[in-house]
């Protein structure tokens, strides 16, 4: 594969990735200027423009949603590594990455786009299946590729406001996505009443205009319809994983400064927490929002902290098993009385960061259950 190369826009286009439960934004998908570099090997032009956008995302700490496309995986280990290099060279460590994997490919392909989407998650990323509902991919993908998040297709998404066709068939696809323990994320939303259906439907995580106009860039507000709650579902046993609560979470080196910190809290209102995590992504404290600037606010606070590691100002962190019941969550968040509502750390196997739960949502989303 050739040398990449960065291009960066002059003012990059963003779409926010909205939560329903909170209104808040979790996550950026950066648009990078169009690809200049008509012909030449495809994989390599993908991968170029997944680093573009990358690079193109440098103004926000949230976690950027990244498209690759199926066929870049089929392509093997010589795609992957150069993805792998033009992306950890933007600073972005994997957990702040979500991949989503779009578009067809051949039925021949399969074992390599499952030894793709397998490497992307040993490396540490959050891989994401785009296109579900219209592009060519079997349905057990899911399964295997164990994904951290499901793109529904545009199109479906928006006409399933009136179609009970396709209303069925988004319904199938959230279902079967909750019982895999992935989030469902609804783009290209054009007017309200299509990010209601989607709420209603179960559908968490969206995009769009009727969120957030063409201009919107990081720390703008977006609109969120307001709507009753969603009607409940009846779950059997233990009821619904804490994985399906689990948002991006923003995350920085345990040797980031009070200072490093503050400015990624005032870039970004939603942002409830920041995860201090080392050099293997595992979380070793918490900065809890509010705590934090009521520290740095204090008399000489900001003399006092602003250079030094922030983790001073943190606290040990609240970490959950991805696999747990969301209700286990939310009895270990009520084990320290002064933190209650703290966010809570979803780690994998391994103790890696995958992201964090608000422990409003759990008390939402199991009453309403």
């Amino acid at each position: 594969m050739s040398a990449l190369e960065v291009r960066l826009p002059a003012r990059a286009a963003y779409r926010p990735v909205v939560d329903l439960g909170s209104g808040a934004v979790v996550a950026v998908e950066p648009q990078p200027e169009p690809d200049a570099l008509p012909g030449g090997d495809p994989a390599a032009r993908d991968v170029q423009r997944a680093i573009d956008a990358a690079h193109a995302g440098a103004a926000t700490r949230l976690p950027l949603a990244l498209g690759v496309r199926a066929e870049t995986l089929a392509a093997g280990e010589t795609a992957l590594d150069a993805l792998h290099r033009g992306l950890t060279g933007t600073g972005r460590r994997p957990r702040e990455l979500l991949l989503c994997v779009g578009g067809g490919f051949a039925p021949a392909q399969r074992p390599a786009v499952s030894a793709g989407l397998r490497a992307l998650r040993h490396a540490g990323y959050l891989v994401g299946i785009a296109g579900l509902g219209a592009a060519h991919a079997p349905l057990d993908l899911l399964v295997e590729g164990v994904p951290y998040l499901v793109r529904l297709d545009a199109d479906l998404a928006r006409r399933a406001v009136t179609d009970p066709g396709r209303t069925s068939l988004v319904t199938v696809l959230v279902d079967l996505a909750h019982r895999i323990g992935a989030h469902v994320l609804a783009p290209g939303l054009d007017h309200r009443d299509q990010v209601l259906r989607m709420r209603e439907l179960g559908v968490r995580l969206v995009q769009g205009p009727a969120l957030a106009p063409p201009e919107w860039q990081p720390g703008m507000p977006v609109s969120v319809p307001v709507a009753p709650p969603a009607p409940a579902r009846a779950d059997p046993g233990l009821g619904p994983r804490v994985a399906e609560y689990t948002l991006p979470a923003v995350t920085m080196p345990d040797t980031a400064t009070a200072d490093e910190v503050l400015e990624v809290l005032n870039a970004e209102a939603g942002t409830s927490s920041v995860v201090l995590v080392d050099g293997r992504q595992r979380p070793q404290a918490t900065v809890d929002r509010t705590r934090f600037l009521l520290r740095l606010s204090g008399a000489y606070g900001h003399a006092l902290h602003a250079h030094k590691p922030a983790a001073r100002l943190a606290d040990a962190p609240r970490p959950i098993p991805h696999t747990v019941p969301a209700i286990a969550a939310l009895r270990a968040a009520g084990a320290e009385d002064d933190r209650v509502y703290d966010d809570l750390v979803v780690v994998d196997e391994v103790g890696r960061c995958l992201g964090i739960v608000r422990v409003a949502d759990l008390i939402r989303g199991l009453a309403a259950r």
